[in-house]
């Protein structure tokens, strides 16, 4: 039988798999080279044509043996690669390479854990792991107390979109379907399109006039509007797309508490800011949320893959249960068997909690925090040299890994056409924000291998291509 239908898994997997990893890792590495910088240069248009010549027809009468080596070549040479010191625009991190080996065996190996006898042991691992995190966010539940209070739970999703749509969802479900979800303008677009995908009322948006969701505005709306205690569904932020700012969570948990609204927290970005002792503090108030949204392939080197929704009251999670006879049979469930349908909406899943356990128990808290300290310190650093730069104008100090700031005396038009100028050379990947109606660049710091004199080197040439 051919390499190429050879499987991953059982007695022979392993060997199968060493010189596909060897054909992979040259292919990665000769695209790599080929590239020659954060992304490849010449635009769409330039990318897509040279795609399309390496991979040729997809599907041919007779398969290529060479199909394994091209296409991840093709796909090496025209990524963006974010551990790139000047690949630094989105919230896309580079991904540990523990990590990603930890991510091959869950390929390898391919458990669903839609049901027990898929995945046997990654059941009880992402049990372990979803436990572990949910006490990291909220505590663990207060000793002596009669009865025991049920100890926070979460569950693995895909990302901050999923998360924040299942907050919604436990919301709806706990305080029926006319919950109004109030969010601050600064909120991330998924909350917004959660509420119409559920049928949620017209969200409330509240002024967020410094980048954060205003305390006394919100205390306003929630005021004025109408309804019973628990109509209402706050969204805060712990770390915004455009500017890295965290909302005042306990001025906000204050609100929601005398007033009756349930607390949901995206801390998507910054949740992993509690593995950082120096940083920690910053997120205060954040176990004062009744669901909290966390996305550790972004700041916590994952792959894609690897959000959670942290929930204070595993209650909540009662409204997932589903019956499929097939998979979680009555009879078997009494007997013993775990029951996995709960764990999510989706059937179908990968365990994408191996990686995150492997990189939790490698790295531990101290590790993890480590690596959060050295890019909000990379921010720190980079935010001073625009400060201290007559060219550039800084927009704020960092609040965690992500700066803004823009060619003085440049107008909104020379802004964008420097950013993508650079983008179709292929010489950096810079993200872009409109914050108080200015267009700004935007840097956002999470290689943690990223030197100081590569931050200079990245204003040297934003200013070189910035027209005089």
């Amino acid at each position: 039988m051919g390499t190429s239908s050879s499987l991953a898994s059982g007695p022979e997997g392993p060997d199968a798999l060493r010189p596909l990893l060897d054909t992979v890792l040259d292919a990665l590495s000769e695209g790599t080279q080929a590239r020659g910088g954060p992304l490849p240069s010449g635009g769409p248009d330039a990318v897509a044509a040279r795609v399309r010549a390496a991979i040729g027809d997809v599907l041919p009468e007779t398969g290529d043996p060479n199909a394994l080596h091209d296409v991840v070549r093709a796909l090496a040479e025209g990524a963006a690669d974010p551990s790139d010191p000047f690949c630094a625009a989105h919230l896309h991190c580079p991904p540990l390479a523990l990590a990603t080996a930890a991510d091959l065996a869950a390929s390898a190996l391919n458990p669903s854990l839609d049901s027990w006898d898929q995945a046997p042991g990654a059941s009880e691992l992402e049990g372990l792991v979803t436990e572990a995190l949910a006490v990291e966010v909220f505590g663990a539940p207060a000793s002596g107390a009669t009865p025991p209070p049920a100890a926070p739970s979460a569950l693995i999703t895909t990302g901050g979109t999923e998360s924040n749509q299942l907050a919604l969802l436990l919301a709806r479900e706990a305080h029926g379907t006319g919950v109004r979800l109030v969010h601050g303008a600064n909120a991330h677009h998924s909350l917004p399109r959660a509420a119409w995908l559920l049928g949620l009322p017209e969200p409330v948006v509240v002024p967020a006039p410094a980048g954060t969701l205003d305390p006394a505005a919100l205390d306003e709306a929630l005021t004025e509007l109408k309804g019973p205690r628990g109509s209402f569904v706050v969204a805060a932020t712990a770390g915004t797309t455009d500017a890295g700012l965290i909302d005042p969570l306990p001025e906000i948990a204050a609100l929601c508490a005398a007033q009756g609204a349930r607390l949901h927290v995206d801390a998507a970005y910054g949740g992993a800011l509690l593995f950082s002792d120096r940083y920690r503090d910053r997120l205060t108030g954040l176990d004062a949320a009744d669901t909290v949204t966390l996305d550790l392939h972004k700041l916590g080197w994952q792959p894609v893959a690897a959000g959670l929704l942290a929930v204070r009251d595993p209650r909540d999670l009662a409204v997932l249960h589903h019956r499929a006879d097939y998979l979680n049979a009555e009879d078997d469930t009494e007997a013993g068997l775990p029951d996995l349908l709960g764990r999510s909406l989706r059937t179908s899943r990968r365990p994408d909690v191996l990686k995150i356990a492997v990189t939790l128990k490698a790295l531990g808290r101290t590790g993890l925090g480590r690596l959060v300290d050295q890019v909000c310190d990379r921010a720190r650093e980079f935010a001073a040299l625009v400060h201290g730069h007559p060219g550039f104008e800084l927009y704020a100090p960092p609040t965690i890994s992500t700066v803004l700031f823009r060619p003085a005396h440049a107008d909104d038009d020379a802004v964008a056409a420097v950013r993508r100028r650079l983008l179709t050379d292929g010489r950096a990947v810079l993200g872009r924000a409109r914050i108080d109606g200015r267009l700004w660049l935007k840097t956002t710091h999470l290689n943690p291998h990223t030197r100081p004199d590569d931050l200079a080197a990245l204003l040297k040439l934003v200013e070189g291509n910035t027209p005089e």
